[in-house]
């Protein structure tokens, strides 16, 4: 396999990524979020908020339920996404995630605020009207 097939490639798998995205922000999915692709959702999506978990944390299995519920609360105002701190160890330590469960909110691509813990829906709601009005 060339360089230029590898392009090819590369070229269709982020094409699939940025179909994906944009019908999961329209319909209030959720999307994964890894540190490859990072840079371009903070640009893309001007209200952004992450879910940072993994597999082997229960609290973490009680939270995702409600961040997909608030995804559709807040579709196409809001979009949320979920990165697995075990697959992206090294976007975990950039912004300092060091417990899970941790919501990052994001305000056109700037860190605006957090929730780190399993807290109810009712107060991960009250955080994103608060952050994005």
């Amino acid at each position: 396999m060339d360089d230029t097939e590898l392009d090819e490639i590369r070229k269709k798998r982020m094409a699939a990524l940025k179909e994906k995205m944009a019908q999961a922000d329209v319909s209030g999915g959720v999307i994964v979020v890894d540190q490859l692709h990072i840079g371009e959702l903070l640009k893309e999506h001007p209200a952004l908020v992450i879910d940072f978990w993994a597999e082997w944390c229960g609290p973490c299995r009680r939270i995702g339920p409600v961040i997909e519920e608030l995804a559709q609360e807040f579709a196409g105002k809001v979009t949320f996404g979920k990165c697995n701190t075990d697959e992206n160890q090294q976007l975990a330590m950039q912004l300092g995630i060091s417990a899970i469960p941790n919501i990052v909110f994001f305000s056109h691509g700037q860190l605006v605020d957090r929730v780190i813990g399993a807290y109810p829906k009712e107060a991960i709601r009250d955080k994103i009207i608060k952050n994005f009005p």
